[in-house]
């Protein structure tokens, strides 16, 4: 049973997890209909699409399970470390390293 929370009403960490579930759940459900669309409706038949043309955006959904969120997004900034405009860093290196 959902019960509506007003945009004031501060959620429990267990009422934002399962209201990240199931927007999880819905967008993964709406992706899978859009994918099904895409490839039925898909205009060049010599070269039609597949369920492998959309592993990307499985893996970006997916991704979202996870607490931290995207891979993809940056590192957020530590809370004991001080904004830049209070002597902070200017600048975080947040690309990785080679591999050597």
């Amino acid at each position: 049973m959902q019960v509506p929370i007003g945009e004031g009403a501060a959620k429990t960490p267990q009422q934002e997890e399962e209201a990240r579930r199931e927007f999880i759940a819905e967008l993964w459900r709406r992706f899978e209909t859009l994918q099904e669309w895409a490839v039925s409706h898909w205009p060049d038949q010599q070269h039609p699409l597949s369920s492998a043309d959309f592993v990307e955006t499985r893996k970006e959904i997916l991704s979202l399970r996870s607490p931290a969120g995207s891979l993809n997004q940056p590192v957020t900034r530590d809370a004991a470390e001080p904004a830049p405009e209070q002597g902070g860093a200017q600048y975080l290196d947040v690309t990785p390293a080679p591999w050597p």
